[in-house]
């Protein structure tokens, strides 16, 4: 599960590396609209899961941390399609990239955190 959490955040340093050879400004309104559109959804999904956020299973803590970082990113993601429109530079949907790679990165982390706990206390 902790690998499924860190895909898209490889797949997004994978674009923030090709944003960065090659400068070219996402077209903001349509950055916008897909942030927005996808904020909705995962909001929903984040807050269905937020009951199940306090048990220690790590397949319940992935799909929480995946709602809510998907989330988070739609946000920045909303923000960063804003700031591009106000100064036509490519830096907003970069600096959102290289955000988005840490959250998920970090969401791994806990994940394969628990489940290496889960697994430990199987054992014993």
């Amino acid at each position: 599960m902790a690998g499924l959490l860190l895909a898209p955040g490889i797949a997004t340093l994978w674009m923030t590396w090709q944003k960065f050879n090659h400068p070219i400004p996402p077209h903001a309104l349509s950055l916008s609209i897909t942030g927005t559109g996808a904020l909705l959804v995962n909001v929903t999904c984040a807050l269905i899961l937020a009951a199940f956020k306090q048990h220690t299973s790590s397949l319940t803590r992935a799909a929480y941390l995946s709602a809510r970082n998907d989330a988070i990113a739609n946000v920045a993601i909303i923000l960063a399609g804003i700031t591009t429109a106000l100064t036509l530079s490519f830096w907003p949907d970069l600096i959102v990239g290289l955000g988005i790679f840490a959250l998920n990165l970090d969401a791994a982390r806990e994940v394969f955190t628990a489940a290496r706990q889960e697994h430990l206390d199987a054992k014993a």
